[in-house]
């Protein structure tokens, strides 16, 4: 993997990520003006970070955890599929990580699909050090679980 930028996001990085987000086919990416706006107009505490100089490859978004003290989630991590298995996720997981344990925070969770689709990233998580801590059986969907990773951002 070569070196990239991590940077938080602009306004202007918004077409680019949705290209990400449609090449995952991780949601909608009409769906990103609506999670986005908050941490635009400076109204939450997220972080959303991409980068690889002017056309962003990848997004990571997480916020706090309501009613918590020093618990976060990651809600979205993405990389376009042509850099995948490369390095860049676990890059970003270990820069948001370190980011987060700097301000104090304590926790970070992840939550996924159980599915037989998402296999490759809940291997993922593993491997970047989250222990699979629930799931919810038919959360999504009938059929479909919800597997929530969790990993102590002590050092």
């Amino acid at each position: 993997m070569n070196e990239f930028t991590i940077r938080p996001v602009e306004a202007g990085d918004i077409p680019n990520l949705k290209t990400v987000i449609a090449a995952t086919e991780m949601f909608p990416p009409e769906l990103l003006d609506g999670m986005i706006d908050g941490y635009l107009n400076g109204h939450d505490q997220s972080i959303w970070l991409t980068g690889d100089e002017d056309t962003p490859t990848f997004v990571a978004f997480c916020a706090p955890e309501q009613m918590t003290e020093g618990t976060w989630n990651l809600y979205l991590i993405a990389v376009h599929p042509s850099l995948q298995s490369k390095g860049y996720g676990r890059h970003i997981m270990t820069y948001l990580e370190k980011e987060l344990g700097q301000r104090g925070e304590r926790i970070l969770i992840v939550e996924t699909s159980g599915l037989p689709a998402f296999e490759r990233t809940r291997q993922f998580y593993h491997q970047c050090g989250y222990t699979e801590e629930a799931r919810i059986r038919a959360f999504y969907a009938a059929g479909e679980d919800k597997v929530v990773f969790w990993k102590s951002l002590s050092t």
